[in-house]
């Protein structure tokens, strides 16, 4: 197996528990210290090609995907939602229920401060900082997708369960501890150097399109596993190329989610690559038909 290394400064029991392996079963082992809940880990990054609030400041890095989440999926592939409703931050929950269904908890919008506002105490201006940079949002300020990546998804792992952290705790501490998490494993995943490196670069010429092919083998050259690829725009039975066509795939190149199993503590970050059908789930739902794809350059003035 091929992990990630984990992060200098974290300190790991010996001879770490693999997630969704047989001993990591909530009897055996101390789910603070492996991931039981959410065993199927997964790094989620978007292509946006604009933000929507430029004119306040809110743009796009140059050169680079951004991070969209960390997720905690069940090992069977499955997941739940808003976990935790007393760590509940999200202005705008979606769904509004824990299932996603009528009958579900319905979850409130919140309407405190801003996240960030929650974790300026800890003194994390370098995390704020570069949060601020490569994870904002789109038509919507960066703190209210911060507030529902970890409303939603932080509250359904093991790990960053309140009682992990001991009687000095400090109030929103996970909150720090998932943020960070979640950017280092963006930065161990450069999806934009992978895609050049195969040759595929973001284009406005309408003559050059991409096959889902090509994007997988250039993410599986460097994740050395098949992430999945996520498409939205119109399906290509649509377009006046496709027209007639039974491939219904999307067209528009917008996300990669990188799956994995970890060791320990997903806040270790030491994980092993996952092929994001292993658990029977689709790898992509962009259109299969060669050069049906297009990955779009920013908008003017939206990336610096």
């Amino acid at each position: 197996m091929r992990a990630i290394p984990a992060l200098e400064t974290d300190v790991e029991t010996a001879d770490p528990v693999l997630s969704c392996s047989e001993g990591a079963q909530p009897d055996l082992v101390d789910t603070c210290c492996v991931e039981t809940f959410g065993g199927l880990v997964l790094a989620t990054q978007y292509w946006n090609t604009y933000t929507g609030l430029e004119s306040k400041g809110q743009v796009l890095p140059k050169d680079t995907w951004t991070i969209h989440g960390l997720w905690p999926d069940f090992c069977n592939g499955s997941y739940t939602q808003y976990c935790d409703l007393s760590r509940q931050y999200d202005p705008e929950p979606y769904p509004n229920t824990t299932t996603g269904t009528p009958d579900g908890t319905p979850v409130e919008p919140y309407n405190g401060p801003g996240i960030d506002k929650l974790i300026e105490p800890f003194g994390r201006w370098d995390l704020l900082a570069y949060m601020k940079k490569y994870w904002p949002g789109l038509n919507q300020p960066s703190h209210v997708l911060w507030a529902h990546e970890y409303s939603k998804h932080a509250t359904c792992f093991s790990t960053f369960d309140m009682e992990c952290y001991g009687p000095a705790y400090r109030a929103h501490e996970d909150a720090v501890d998932y943020f960070a998490t979640a950017v280092s494993y963006y930065r161990r995943l450069p999806t934009w150097g992978w895609l050049a490196a195969g040759g595929v670069r973001p284009t406005n010429d309408t003559t050059t399109r991409y096959s889902l092919s090509e994007i997988q083998g250039a993410l599986a050259a460097g994740f050395l596993e098949l992430p999945y690829v996520g498409c939205s725009g119109p399906r290509y039975n649509t377009t006046e190329a496709g027209r007639g066509s039974a491939d219904d795939g999307y067209t528009i190149l917008t996300e990669v989610w990188y799956y994995f199993h970890v060791f320990g503590r997903p806040q270790s970050a030491q994980a092993v690559p996952v092929s994001a059908n292993a658990t029977g789930g689709r790898l992509s739902n962009c259109a299969r038909t060669p050069g049906a794809i297009w990955y779009p350059e920013r908008t003017e003035g939206s990336a610096v």
